[in-house]
């Protein structure tokens, strides 16, 4: 694979205060998972809550910095969408976009109950143009990418394209992470920036040089 332009960046989020709403709405966002995983927990199996306080943290730090280039925000396989969620109720125009279905279904519930200000797609955050990259990763990872990998209009339905958003966030399997710095470094704009949540909880940003 080519040597990507991703540059991390440090910056501070822990010294971040959760606002009571945040918390109030993160307790109904756990009932309302718990609910559906109760009733169709087959739908499920590859939904896997991230440490949604400290995604808001995040969120919130990089929005009151003077990294991001606009408040343009989208978050990648976002499941119920909790992130994009709250990326809204911070301020960003936030959209979210969630391959399964049922999900998007709860997604769009939270977003009626909360009347939270974030549009929504069913459909895949992968686009054109990047299969060879997707051949790399299959063959690196012997065939074992977690992401559903083909393109769709998700995009056109959003109506912006990958190198419109100033953040992106991402919560990739393992498997998959390599894949998703190569997405986006290639498809983001100069400038641009994604937020990575990994799976042994800790999380990245970076700026596309």
């Amino acid at each position: 694979m080519r040597r990507m332009t991703l540059n991390r960046i440090e910056f501070d989020y822990e010294s971040v205060t959760t606002p009571s709403e945040i918390v109030l709405f993160l307790e109904a966002v756990d009932d309302l998972v718990e609910q559906h995983r109760v009733n169709t927990a087959i739908r499920f199996r590859g939904f896997v809550p991230s440490d949604y306080v400290a995604i808001y943290r995040c969120l919130k730090a990089v929005y009151d910095s003077h990294l991001l280039c606009g408040d343009r925000f989208c978050e990648w396989g976002s499941g119920v969408s909790v992130a994009a969620s709250m990326a809204a109720m911070i301020g960003y125009e936030s959209y979210g976009i969630e391959y399964d279905g049922e999900l998007c279904t709860v997604a769009e519930g939270i977003r009626e109950d909360f009347d939270v200000p974030v549009e929504l797609v069913n459909g895949s955050f992968i686009p054109e143009g990047v299969d060879d990259l997707i051949n790399d990763a299959f063959a690196i990872q012997d065939g074992e990418l977690a992401l559903h990998t083909d393109s769709d209009r998700a995009y056109e339905e959003i109506g912006y394209a990958i190198n419109d958003f100033d953040l992106i966030f991402s919560y990739p399997w393992p498997n998959d992470i390599e894949l998703t710095h190569e997405i986006f470094d290639r498809c983001a704009a100069q400038g641009a920036m994604l937020l990575a949540y990994y799976d042994d909880i800790s999380i990245a940003l970076y700026r596309k040089e």
